[in-house]
């Protein structure tokens, strides 16, 4: 019966209303940790000229929903927005333009995350603080961290100077590339 509860919507309500003794029951039931991977975002030859020095890691958890995203990254412009994104390719040298364009295995058009249509690496803007740091908690579905079409491991990943206006094709208009990582398994 606990692992029934478990697996259901109602299992939250049940555990205010019963209090917190069903948790240690249903922890052995938990979804059992995915496929990771990691990337270390750092400064381009670009980043300078762009009044930038992006500097941070970016986490990707698999789950059976999807790919979980966090991550903190600093060295951003304050108070701005910027795009950012899986790339296809895994070349950071330069001006990480050996990063290629948007990761989109489903020939989808550019978009914002979430929306009808979006690429597969369309991610929520950064959205920088007044110290110029951002922070990322998302779920992408259209990913995985596992091997295959979708996988997000290989790929570079990119902090771009701009904001993402999500309708110029096929890249946002994002701008420059200050800060990339090469996405690698954990």
């Amino acid at each position: 019966m606990i692992r029934n509860l478990c697996n259901k919507a109602l299992y939250r309500s049940l555990l205010v209303a019963a209090g917190t003794g069903l948790v240690s029951g249903c922890s052995m039931y938990a979804e059992p940790p995915g496929p990771k991977a990691i990337g270390v975002i750092a400064p381009t030859s670009v980043a300078a000229a762009a009044s930038m020095n992006p500097q941070g890691i970016v986490r990707f958890q698999q789950r059976s929903d999807g790919v979980f995203v966090t991550g903190r990254i600093s060295g951003l412009r304050p108070n701005q927005e910027h795009g950012f994104h899986v790339h296809e390719g895994s070349d950071c040298s330069g001006d990480a333009l050996g990063t290629k364009g948007h990761f989109n295995p489903d020939s989808a058009p550019h978009g914002r995350h979430g929306s009808a249509s979006h690429h597969a690496g369309d991610l929520p803007a950064l959205k920088a603080n007044a110290d110029g740091i951002a922070e990322i908690n998302v779920l992408v579905k259209k990913l995985t961290v596992a091997a295959g079409p979708t996988s997000v491991v290989g790929r570079g990943l990119i902090v771009h100077r701009d904001p993402d206006d999500y309708t110029t094709q096929p890249t946002g208009n994002a701008g420059p590339r200050p800060g990339c990582a090469v996405i690698r398994e954990d």
